[in-house]
């Protein structure tokens, strides 16, 4: 998604964040997960499921700051390493436990000569294929991108039905190796109202194996973030407006196809201005959903009840599973946050 504007957080969420305090208000349990340090963020229990995944007493540690906006966090298992996207500086960093952070791949979403006049340049989302290799969604190139071992970028999508993409945010792969992204109009200088936008929606898309290109579904008006249930049959997408902020579930039919999508969970009356809306999200290996979105991350149980948020008091990008699958990494804004939790997330698609 695009970075929102910093100082409009809202200043009630700030306060909750930076309060050093455990209470209940309304029935939902309140705990500062770092009495005794610098608090990076809260926990917000509303269902008692909420504690078998995240323990209350969970510290939450910064791994990096000074980012323009923080997003795309990839496990990167081989490397025992985090890779992330800063988008505005057109990089991919890499996070290493004992290294800390360095740059990973410069002009990682923007290769073009002529200087960018946008904000967003960089990558965004970022996956590995089922092969191991870094698949980047580029918002200036408009396209997403695989790169090869050997440090070249491979265009996999640039367009659909003879006109140029929006700005490609958030993919993932299924089972079967096809992959899906999503693609609304933020990495563009103008977003929705940009003269060089020449498609008029902003869809969903699948890459099958073979490189052809389908449009799944068009129906959301900002689609951002996308994740897969564990058995593969729900895609999940996140709905990027303050005014409908929701998440879709769409069933996903044997041909590949997408049935009708029905809201999953909808978060429009907790929205307050600044504090973020539905963006990137991960699934664990029991189905529960972790998705960025007004104060946080939320934790969506799979019939869709919210089980309770990480407050980070900050607009949140998105999250990743990593380590050894159970902990949680987020970008928040100019951070990049990391907590362990009592569950794991599902693991990449491979080749058998």
């Amino acid at each position: 998604m695009h970075k929102p504007d910093r100082r409009s957080v809202s200043s009630a969420l700030g306060l909750l964040v930076r309060t050093l305090w455990v209470g209940t208000l309304g029935g939902i349990f309140l705990v500062n997960a770092n009495a005794a340090e610098t608090t990076y963020a809260t926990l917000e229990s509303r269902d008692e499921r909420f504690n078998a995944l995240i323990a209350p007493d969970t510290k939450i540690e910064k791994i990096a700051d000074d980012l323009l906006w923080s997003e795309g966090p990839l496990w990167d298992a081989r490397t025992q390493s985090l890779l992330f996207s800063d988008i505005p500086r057109n990089r991919v960093m890499q996070w290493h436990a004992e290294k800390g952070v360095s740059v990973f791949l410069e002009r990682s979403g923007y290769t073009g000569a002529a200087p960018f006049t946008g904000k967003e340049p960089g990558s965004n989302g970022l996956t590995f294929d089922p092969k191991g290799n870094l698949t980047l969604c580029q918002h200036g190139d408009r396209r997403v991108s695989r790169r090869e071992a050997d440090g070249t970028v491979k265009p996999l999508a640039v367009g659909y039905d003879g006109k140029k993409l929006n700005s490609p945010n958030d993919l993932v792969f299924d089972d079967k190796g096809n992959l899906w992204f999503t693609d609304p109009p933020y990495g563009l200088p103008g977003t929705f109202k940009d003269p060089g936008k020449e498609l008029p929606f902003q869809g969903v898309y699948r890459v099958a194996a073979n490189g052809s290109i389908t449009l799944a579904t068009k129906e959301l008006e900002a689609p951002n973030g996308l994740a897969f249930s564990p058995d593969f049959k729900t895609l999940y997408v996140a709905n990027s407006q303050a005014h409908a902020a929701i998440w879709k579930a769409y069933a996903v039919n044997a041909d590949g196809t997408l049935g009708a999508g029905r809201v999953f969970a909808d978060v429009t009356k907790l929205h307050q201005q600044g504090d973020g809306v539905p963006d990137g999200l991960k699934v664990d290996v029991h189905g529960n959903v972790f998705a960025t979105g007004p104060g946080g991350v939320l934790i969506y149980a799979p019939d869709g009840t919210l089980l309770g948020r990480i407050l980070t008091g900050v607009p949140t990008a998105n999250v990743a599973f990593g380590e050894d699958g159970a902990t949680l990494f987020i970008t928040a804004n100019h951070r990049v946050l990391r907590l362990r939790t009592k569950t794991r997330g599902m693991p990449l698609p491979s080749m058998p």
